[in-house]
């Protein structure tokens, strides 16, 4: 998920990677200071965690981009061992 923010200073900066590291749902994150950006990764609400963020840093959020992680083997063997109705059994 990236997320818009105004870090103005170091100070700014600051609070937003010690709300970030606080997080137990976060697997990683990245700070992009110039653009403005903070992007996280892992296993959590989109909104729950941009409203955490906005109470612990006192900032305005923007929820710039929202990406799925892609399942491992990618999907298509899911359903290999399966079998669809109305056809017949090998």
């Amino acid at each position: 998920m990236t997320l818009r923010m105004s870090i103005d200073c170091n100070g700014c900066y600051r609070k937003i990677r010690r709300a970030l590291l606080q997080m137990q749902e976060l697997e990683s994150h990245l700070i992009d200071r110039k653009h403005g950006r903070v992007s996280v990764w892992g296993a959590f609400s989109p909104q729950d965690v941009a409203i955490k963020i906005r109470k612990r840093t006192n900032r305005r959020v923007e929820i710039l981009e929202l990406r799925e992680a892609a399942a491992p083997g990618g999907g298509e063997e899911q359903n290999a061992g399966q079998h669809m109705p109305g056809q017949p059994m090998p």
